[in-house]
């Protein structure tokens, strides 16, 4: 009997450790996913402000109504970074890193850019590559 009372308890410190293991290197994975994206963010403003735009406003947000079944929901969409360049044009600027985010015709990039044309209207679109340090403006072809 006290050997198995000794084999359950073995067996729930393995358990608690291995919990502990995991959600604290989540927990580290995630702090470092968020402070990379913080420093994309300023790095990026720092790209954009070097190629003559100025930052108006952080992650702004806007809504629409979309339609299912003829039953209006409402939709919030949120950009990064809402720019003015040196003419007045006011543009969404997403900012990406990794390998495929920045690349336009990657699917979900090319929605969110579409997303972004749609709800907010803007004078143009900017798609802020941080690890290249480059910025490419977007258009969309309507016919």
């Amino acid at each position: 009997m006290e050997l198995l009372l000794l084999l359950v308890s073995l067996l729930a410190l393995c358990l608690a450790l291995a919990l502990w293991w995991v959600l604290g290197r989540g927990g580290r994975r995630s702090r470092n996913r968020v402070r990379r994206a913080q420093r994309g963010e300023t790095d990026a403003e720092r790209l954009l402000e070097e190629c003559g735009y100025s930052v108006v406003e952080r992650q702004l947000s806007a809504g629409w109504e979309i339609y299912v079944d003829g039953v209006p929901r409402d939709a919030q969409v949120r950009a990064d970074l809402l720019v003015e360049s040196g003419d007045g044009r006011r543009l969404i600027a997403e900012i990406k890193t990794g390998t495929l985010a920045p690349n336009p015709t990657y699917p979900p990039t090319r929605r969110q850019l579409l997303e972004y044309w749609f709800v907010f209207e803007p004078d143009g679109l900017l798609l802020v590559d941080v690890e290249a340090g480059t910025v490419v403006e977007i258009e969309f072809a309507v016919n």
